[in-house]
């Protein structure tokens, strides 16, 4: 009897640590979900740990990729903004890929921040034009670019600015993402795009809220309702390189979209928000230019 009882002790203490591991266990975080990358990177998978280690350091990373060895290529911007490694590729690119495929054609990405866009684009594009308002953007995108073993054509371009000299914006290809909530005349700077643009464009943004107090400005002789976002300037990586920002309203963004010569427009993402809502569209023209 005392053996059954010591047996049957013994099984109970062992189920229960079993289960209160599966019950208690730590929640898989996204780190651990994307322990490794997919995606090589030659430059940087053979590298010793310290040389790596160095490579992170020489720049002012805000944000990081996995190696195949599961090691961090850049680094976190902070505690709680970019300290998850980022998907590569973004699925983004792949479905725009999917919608039009990239092999044969020319990409614009506006806001290559750290060039883990770019490198995807690279991957997939015939050719690709990369620019940021930053410089110190510009060299990370190189250097991430590089190690990829990717090549594209990256240069400097505050898009608050005239267009840069010696170099033709004109593409197949827009991609668009993160960048026109932070211009102060968002509507210009989409005229003197989308004329360039031959085939589609890929948007990802914030807009107005619709209950947002409406202002309005000029630009090219027209007037255009927005809504005011404070900016905190070049200081901030993640910021627009002024003191605010104009954010189109849903309706105004579509019509020159529309105005742009773009006939078929699919708001393929609308989602709420910390600071308000954000679209994501696919856009093309019903015939190739």
């Amino acid at each position: 009897m005392d053996v059954l009882k010591k047996f049957f002790s013994s099984f109970s203490g062992k189920f229960a640590n079993r289960a209160s591991r599966v019950l208690f266990a730590p929640p898989k975080t996204e780190t651990t979900a994307h322990a490794t990358s997919e995606v090589e990177i030659p430059g940087v998978d053979n590298l010793p740990d310290d040389e790596l280690e160095q490579l992170n350091k020489l720049l002012p990373w805000a944000a990081f990729v996995l190696d195949r060895n599961g090691r961090k290529f850049g680094a976190a911007y902070s505690s709680t903004k970019r300290n998850l490694p980022q998907a590569m590729p973004d699925p983004r690119i792949v479905e725009l890929d999917r919608r039009i495929p990239l092999r044969d054609l020319t990409v614009f990405e506006v806001g290559c921040f750290e060039g883990i866009h770019t490198a995807a684009l690279a991957m997939r594009a015939k050719h690709v034009l990369a620019c940021d308002s930053r410089i110190e953007n510009v060299v990370k995108t190189i250097v991430r670019c590089a190690m990829y073993g990717t090549s594209a054509h990256i240069f400097r371009w505050n898009a608050e600015e005239d267009l840069p000299i010696g170099v033709s914006l004109d593409c197949d290809v827009l991609h668009h993402v993160g960048v026109l909530y932070h211009l102060t005349d968002p509507v210009g700077h989409l005229k003197t795009l989308l004329p360039r643009v031959r085939r589609a464009v890929m948007l990802d943004t914030q807009i107005a809220p619709e209950d947002a107090k409406v202002l309005t400005y000029e630009s090219g002789g027209r007037t255009y309702r927005y809504h005011r976002y404070q900016e905190a300037g070049r200081k901030e990586p993640f910021a627009g390189m002024l003191d605010h920002a104009k954010w189109m309203f849903k309706s105004d963004l579509l019509a020159q979209l529309s105005e742009g010569g773009f006939g078929s427009i699919d708001v393929a993402k609308f989602q709420m928000q910390r600071n308000g809502p954000r679209i994501r569209i696919y856009a093309t023209r019903d015939s190739d230019r």
